[in-house]
């Protein structure tokens, strides 16, 4: 009899623990697609382990950063074990993303984390030339990025800037030291992305940069 109760009290007190973590968990990813940082630290402080994967096999840093919710990446990267390469199934960092949306404080963030400048394939400069995020693409050289990163297909940064970002990205990249001769594995130069992609500031830009070296 003392056996059974015994049994009992420990069935309830497991339930229990279920039940109140699967509450947490719904409630730290609610959240975090609210940028609620107080909620956040609160349940980070009872417990649940910041690396906690979501529904799509992410965790919360990786969400918040695709998202834009600062305040809650700020939280998350304040938990001594965050990892800050968690990566998504195309091998997208936090980091990545946080260059693509031109987040300065969370980039400069994740870097001082220590997450990988310069992983393989496609990096943060790519992703920061394509949108032209001046500011990213000075913090990422500034951290030693290298400027001709290519990806799978052989596309360098210069290539996305010219062919996505802007003439402003471009022009840094090449003041830099970018190097405007490479072909991609289709055999485009950076300049034949800006003419392929209508980027007329930066088709000129890249020519008077050729013509200058020339000289």
């Amino acid at each position: 009899m003392r056996k059974a109760l015994k049994n009992t009290v420990y069935l309830y007190v497991l339930l229990g623990f279920f039940w109140v973590h699967a509450g947490s968990y719904e409630d730290f990813f609610e959240a975090i697609k609210k940028d609620d940082a107080a909620s956040v630290a609160v349940l980070l402080a009872r417990g649940i382990d910041p690396n906690t994967l979501g529904p799509e096999g992410l965790t919360g840093l990786f969400l918040a950063a695709r998202s834009g919710a600062g305040k809650v990446a700020n939280v998350l990267l304040n938990a001594p074990d965050a990892d800050v390469e968690c990566r998504n199934t195309v091998d997208e960092s936090p980091l990545m993303l946080a260059a693509l949306r031109g987040d300065l404080p969370l980039a400069r963030a994740l870097i001082a984390r220590d997450a990988d400048v310069n992983k393989p394939g496609w990096t943060p400069l790519h992703y920061a030339a394509s949108r032209g995020q001046l500011a990213v693409i000075d913090l990422l050289l500034e951290h030693n990025a290298y400027i001709d990163a290519e990806s799978p297909n052989g596309t360098t940064p210069l290539m996305m800037a010219a062919g996505y970002g802007s003439a402003q990205a471009t022009r840094a990249l090449l003041q830099a030291g970018a190097d405007a001769t490479p072909q991609n594995a289709e055999g485009m130069t950076a300049l034949d992305f800006a003419l392929a992609f209508g980027k007329s500031e930066s088709a000129s830009v890249l020519r008077a940069a050729a013509a200058t070296s020339q000289r």
